[in-house]
């Protein structure tokens, strides 16, 4: 910027000198101008206001380029241009266009793309419009996640879409007074997390499992899967007799049990609200306390999954005196308004 000031005023000041002494000043120069060149090694680097300079000289003078000796004449021209193309650009821009995407509406299109991976823009966009949004179905496509791997439904997506059909069975350890080992068993129904079937044996064979599995389901109330892990107590007659009775047996992976996760959830629930608050004589006493968890379970017990109800539909009670109703000792109590 001060070179082409300095111009300017070189300008004026010529208005007043001879042209023989303006041509003699030229000559001198431009001859320093290639003596200096010719000293210097490389590429010569110019800084942005250089360059700004000369490309305003040729815009006010074109036929400067011939006395030019630093830089070629085609260099100018190519500046030149490109700036001509940022200058368009910068005049083109778009100051208006189409009004912004809210927040809330792309975190709404990434949650039915995370929960409905089944969906494309076209029904995303279509419930979109349902719910009073007006967006373009490109817009919706624009911010939809891109999954890495085809379409599918996870494992919890599919235990979820089944869940009413599934049944899981499982066996737990308990330790008596005595230091002996009993195995407590435990057959959830998935639908509604209901314990439909619990007993306590101190040897859990085969025969017996299959026992428990024929009293648990009666013929017109039995599920279409039943869910249970690779132990080696579930032997072949264990597998033949869910068949017999038109259940499909579903054993889950190997050292896999959070694909078994809703019964190992129960049997933990199980442990901490009261095998660990007892001590168990024996069989029979450890029979009559499952028992009676398994009702407290079922008809009292709220659970998360299913909105604060219990497994056995339980209904608001809004009018009478309320009553503490104790059970398995003082360990919980059930209230009801009577």
């Amino acid at each position: 910027m001060i070179a082409l000031i300095h111009f300017v005023l070189a300008v004026m000041a010529s208005l007043f000198t001879s042209k023989a002494r303006l041509e003699a000043e030229n000559a001198a120069l431009r001859q320093q101008v290639i003596v200096l060149r010719r000293m210097m090694k490389g590429r010569i680097r110019l800084t942005n206001g250089d360059r700004l300079f000369f490309v305003w000289l040729y815009r006010l003078f074109p036929s400067v380029l011939s006395a030019i000796a630093i830089i070629r004449p085609e260099t100018i021209v190519r500046w030149h241009r490109a700036g001509f193309r940022r200058y368009w650009r910068w005049k083109s821009r778009s100051v208006g266009g189409r009004p912004r995407v809210d927040a809330e509406l792309r975190l709404l299109i990434r949650q039915m793309c995370r929960e409905n991976p089944l969906w494309g823009a076209p029904r995303i966009h279509g419930e979109l419009l349902k719910l009073g949004f007006d967006v373009a179905q490109s817009t919706v496509a624009k911010y939809m996640v891109r999954p890495r791997r085809p379409p599918s439904q996870a494992w919890t997506t599919f235990l979820r879409n089944h869940a009413p059909h599934i049944a899981a069975v499982d066996l737990f350890v308990v330790p008596t007074i005595g230091f002996n080992l009993l195995y407590g068993l435990v057959i959830l129904s998935l639908g509604r997390r209901r314990l439909v079937w619990t007993n306590v044996t101190a040897n859990p064979t085969a025969e017996w499992i299959a026992h428990q599995i024929t009293e648990a389901f009666p013929w017109n109330d039995k599920p279409l899967y039943l869910v249970r892990d690779r132990d080696a107590c579930y032997g072949a007659v264990v597998r033949r007799r869910p068949r017999a009775m038109g259940i499909r047996d579903r054993p889950i992976a190997p050292r896999s049990p959070w694909q078994n996760g809703q019964v190992e959830r129960l049997i933990g629930s199980i442990r901490r609200e009261c095998l660990d608050h007892v001590i168990f004589r024996g069989e029979k006493h450890l029979r009559q306390i499952l028992r009676a968890y398994a009702a407290y379970y079922n008809q009292a017990r709220t659970h998360l999954a299913l909105g604060k109800d219990a497994p056995v539909h339980r209904p608001v009670q809004s009018f009478g005196r309320i009553q503490s109703i104790a059970i398995i000792g003082t360990l919980h109590h059930r209230y009801v308004r009577i």
